[in-house]
Formats: structure tokens, C-alpha cells, sequence
């Protein structure tokens, strides 16, 4: 039994709490939520998490090095904004315009591995930068125009039901979603980039002498994000329809949240895309049951804040208890000081 409470408090501690906070939440808004034990919530909690979801899968794998990426939110809305330009005024085919989404994204992604893997820069401050460029980008290419996407009953509709829900109401996006996080799920975890990702973030320098490339892997990593950022950009570009320019703020910090929630340490060296996934659906949770509740988005806000305060302080305790040495009960050994 000392066993088993000594392998939860370890590395699954936090994964296997936000497991249990994501059922507690559930039968709790359940309970004291109106009509929040149907299907139709299901839905909306799986619809309103496929594009965060692509967002924190690829900021799973930067935070693990020990690196932040605060412009997926706005190069998501830039992608899909230029993607949205290449159909509505360049003309060109949809199915070639969602390339350019990820193409665009993946784009952002090499800008901003050559400006922290290349240039030294620290990561916050270069994300900060990409995000106010291509929030710019995005609206002088767009010439601050709302661009429009086919609606799922347009010939060109078609890819609405590839990417999130089909006629009938079948989660479809939840299918694209669960392609894509067993693609990263084996990169993070049966690759040398995976095996590179956490040694760079538990000692970047250990790892350099060791004789890895870490300007070549963590430039990979932060090419990942943008990546999967632009994925993110086509199911939003599905769900929505409509893409404002200007727009983006705010949405990496839902992805991140989803990160830290889920276990993966913002000191690195330490994540799970297991638990990342059950952060977003913590927050989808907590966001559909506070609605039921007939709480207003400002009150959805603030609980948010609350979880993801916890989870840092629970990670920090973790990272004490990780890091503590612990002396034997019959330490026969004194501090010997002066006379």
C-alpha cells in the first residue's frame, strides 16, 4: 500500500489528481447544473476543445524543455485569416487553402525556433514578439477584413465535416483531434526527440555537453508548435466559419492552462500529452457546467485562474517533494559546530 501512495505522489501524482478533479467536476455540475447530464453537453464539451486541444498538445512538448510559446493563440487567427484571404480573394481551391493554414503556421513556428534556438533569445520574450507580428500580419495582409469560410451546406463545405461535426452531429473533429495526439504521443514517447525534449528541459547544459544537438532538437520542438497550431487554425476555421482579424489574444493561455493542469511542469523536464488532454477538458468542463450553473463568463474566467493557480502550487510541491532529501530514521550523524 506504501508502495502504491509513493508511485502517486511521483511523476502520475498530478495526472492522476486532474483525472480525478475532471470526474469529480463532471458529477458535481451533473448534479447542481441544469441539463448538464445530456448528450448534447458532451458535444458542446468536445466541440469547444478540438482547436485548444491541437494548441496545448504542441505547447506540451516547448514547456517540457523549459520554454514558453505565448504566440500560438494569435499565429492560430493569422493562419487561418490568411487562409481565409487565399479563398476569398486570391480564389484558390479550399482544400489548398487549409495547406496554407498549417503552412503558415508551421512558418511562425521556424521564426520562432531561429529567434530562441538560434539567437538565444528567451523564449518569452521572442513569443511575445511573433504574437504582436502576426496578429499584425494577419490584419494588414487581411487589410482588416473579416474573412469567411463555406458553411457546411456550401459545395466547398465539404471539409467542416472532416474537421468538426458532419450533418448528423458526429463529433468528427474528435477523430482528427485523436490522429494527430497519437502522432505526438509517440514522438514524445518512443523518439529521440521525445528522449531530447525532456533532457533539454531537465539540464539543457548537461545535455549539450552530452553531445546533443540542442539548437537542432529545440528548434524542432518550437517548429512543432506552430504546427500544430496551424491544425488548430483549420478546426477553428471549421467550427466558426467566420475569422476576425485582431483576434487570438488570450487563447494561448487556455492552452497552456490545459498543460500545466494536466502536469507538465513550467519548470521543465517533466509532461504528459495524456494529462494535457484531460487539462482542456477540465476547462471545457468547468466552462459548459458554470454556464448550466447560470454563471456569466466573468465568474468562468476567474474559476479558471483559481484551477490553474492550484495546479502551478501543486507542481511546485511536487517538484519540493521530488528534489528533498530524505535522511534515515537512525541517522547517527550530528551538525558539529563551534565550541
Amino acid at each position: 500500500m506504501s508502495d502504491l501512495l509513493a508511485s502517486i505522489k511521483g511523476k502520475g501524482f498530478q495526472k492522476f489528481l486532474a483525472l480525478s478533479a475532471l470526474i469529480i467536476l463532471y458529477i458535481f455540475f451533473s448534479i447542481f447544473g441544469t441539463n448538464f447530464f445530456t448528450t448534447n453537453t458532451v458535444l458542446n464539451i468536445l466541440d469547444s476543445s478540438y482547436y485548444i486541444g491541437f494548441l496545448a498538445i504542441g505547447v506540451t512538448f516547448v514547456i517540457i524543455t523549459g520554454g514558453i510559446d505565448l504566440s500560438i493563440g494569435t499565429v492560430m487567427m493569422c493562419s487561418t485569416l490568411l487562409g481565409g484571404v487565399a479563398y476569398n480573394v486570391w480564389h484558390w481551391p479550399i482544400g489548398v487553402c487549409l495547406i496554407f493554414v498549417v503552412i503558415c503556421g508551421t512558418l511562425f513556428g521556424c521564426i520562432n525556433a531561429f529567434l530562441i534556438a538560434k539567437l538565444k533569445l528567451p523564449p518569452f520574450i521572442a513569443t511575445l514578439g511573433v504574437m504582436m507580428m502576426s496578429q499584425g500580419i494577419g490584419s494588414i495582409i487581411a487589410n482588416v477584413t473579416t474573412q469567411r469560410y463555406p458553411t457546411l451546406y456550401e459545395a466547398d463545405g465539404w471539409f467542416k465535416k472532416v474537421f468538426f461535426k458532419t450533418m448528423g452531429g458526429f463529433p468528427s473533429g474528435l477523430i482528427f483531434l485523436a490522429i494527430f495526439f497519437v502522432i505526438a504521443f509517440v514522438l514524445l514517447n518512443k523518439t529521440r526527440l521525445g528522449r531530447y525534449t525532456f533532457a533539454i528541459g531537465s539540464n539543457e547544459e548537461a545535455t549539450r555537453l552530452s553531445g546533443v544537438n540542442v539548437v537542432k532538437w529545440k528548434s524542432i520542438v518550437y517548429i512543432l508548435s506552430g504546427f500544430y497550431a496551424g491544425l488548430g487554425g483549420i478546426v477553428y476555421a471549421a467550427a466558426y466559419t467566420v475569422i476576425i482579424p485582431g483576434t487570438g489574444n488570450g487563447i494561448e493561455l487556455l492552452a497552456i492552462a490545459g498543460a500545466v493542469i494536466g502536469g507538465t511542469s513550467l519548470a521543465g523536464g517533466v509532461g504528459s500529452l495524456a494529462g494535457t488532454m484531460v487539462g482542456v477538458y477540465i476547462m471545457a468542463t468547468l466552462s459548459n457546467g458554470l454556464m448550466s450553473m447560470g454563471l456569466q463568463a466573468q465568474w468562468q474566467t476567474f474559476f479558471t485562474g483559481v484551477v490553474v493557480i492550484c495546479a502551478v502550487l501543486l507542481d511546485i510541491y511536487r517538484n519540493k517533494q521530488a528534489n528533498s532529501v530524505k535522511l534515515p530514521k537512525n541517522n547517527k550523524f550530528k551538525l558539529l559546530g563551534k565550541a
